[in-house]
């Protein structure tokens, strides 16, 4: 499922190919029944703007203007926010929200499996607070994640994951942070000593950047991170160690059966 660097690789193509573009109108795609999506008078407050900015929250992509409104997106399993133009191919196929901007330029929500939605929102904040996500994963303080996921008498993994407590880590990475710190994610959180939840934060943040630098291509990470050694049996990239696989507050994990302690 796309975490915090996915999303933030796709709101850069937003930004980057979308911003100051007139809509002129937005629809729903085909095969919708399983995903929330606006509604026509949602659809019609686009019509007419144009989005000045965007910003990501966690795993949310937002695109919209000072004065709104706003889309928010969700990615869910696989979805992907993909800009193209018109006079150079029709919209990607499992299309399931499509904007069309004055000219050629289209934007597309691409949601083959299910969990994803959009929704027309009037600012980023206002949709944050109701969903009741804690502080953005790259901007909560050193002093915040102590206290929070230092105080979490679950497993760490699930502390981590926990969007409520702070937004954007999943399977795929709260599994990278643990491999890194050499915590096994069945670890209780509140066991873990001050400065190896110290460790933590700052291997987070590293990871995380670092993800985010090469838009989420894994090719370009390093061959001694996780990432590419994600599969139960196999070596461990860092030690002697193999990799297990094993079940963490309810979600597969992926640590090695050696340095993670």
């Amino acid at each position: 499922m796309p975490e915090l660097p996915e999303a933030e690789a796709n709101r850069r193509r937003v930004a980057e190919q979308c911003l100051n573009r007139t809509i002129e109108e937005a629809t729903l795609g085909k095969d919708i029944s399983y995903i929330e999506l606006p509604g026509d008078n949602e659809l019609g407050r686009l019509a007419g703007r144009q989005f000045t900015q965007t910003h990501r929250h966690g795993k949310l992509i937002f695109a919209g203007s000072q004065t709104g409104p706003w889309i928010c997106v969700h990615l869910g399993m696989t979805g992907k926010l993909l800009p193209f133009d018109a006079d150079e191919r029709d919209a990607p196929d499992y299309t399931k929200f499509l904007i069309r901007f004055e000219g050629t330029r289209r934007l597309a929500y691409r949601c083959p499996r299910k969990l994803g939605w959009v929704r027309v929102v009037d600012s980023p904040g206002e949709e944050i607070e109701r969903i009741g996500f804690g502080p953005d994963a790259l901007d909560m303080s050193r002093e915040d994640f102590l206290n929070v996921i230092g105080g979490t008498n679950g497993t760490i993994k699930g502390a981590l994951m926990a969007q409520h407590k702070l937004a954007g880590i999943g399977n795929l990475w709260s599994d990278e942070i643990l491999f890194q710190t050499g915590v096994a994610p069945d670890r209780t959180a509140s066991d873990l000593s001050g400065k190896t939840i110290g460790d933590m934060y700052a291997d987070m943040r590293r990871i995380l950047t670092r993800v985010c630098e090469v838009n989420a291509d894994y090719d370009d990470l390093p061959r001694s991170w996780l990432i590419g050694s994600r599969e139960d049996g196999a070596k461990c990239p860092r030690c002697d160690g193999t990799i297990r696989k094993s079940k963490v507050a309810g979600r597969s994990a992926h640590a090695c059966d050696r340095h993670q302690t």
